[in-house]
């Protein structure tokens, strides 16, 4: 994942502190967490929360609106929060495990120190 300060032109402190005095969770240091806003390719606009930790990289995703976000719009965080040559992925969980505190929220992940099994990019594209 990129160093997150070098999105500050997005980081929304306010938000930031607005859910960290909802949940009681303590902030890192911000080139590995935050809160972020964007516009949407789509007219939109964005909400992120990003953190490296605990050997991840997450990234979770809303809208303004009432809908989960879009491919273009999971693409544009991807590229945005993610170096190129990296892979991240969304996972879907077995029901058992699923947590949702958003009901239109989606996330991207990429753990740290190990490849990401792809399938051939003959079925990727």
């Amino acid at each position: 994942m990129r160093n997150l300060v070098e999105l500050d032109s997005f980081r929304s402190l306010e938000w930031q502190a607005n859910i960290l005095a909802r949940t009681g969770l303590q902030a890192g240091p911000p080139e590995t967490g935050g809160c972020f806003i964007m516009p949407s390719p789509y007219g939109a606009e964005l909400r992120c929360i990003a953190a490296i930790g605990d050997g991840w990289d997450h990234v979770s995703v809303t809208t303004d609106e009432l809908r989960c976000p879009r491919w273009g719009e999971m693409d544009y965080v991807k590229r945005l929060f993610f170096l190129d040559e990296e892979t991240a992925f969304q996972l879907h969980v077995p029901r058992a495990e699923h947590i949702s505190h958003h009901p239109y929220c989606l996330h991207i992940w990429r753990p740290h120190g190990i490849e990401i099994p792809r399938p051939p990019m003959w079925m990727v594209a």
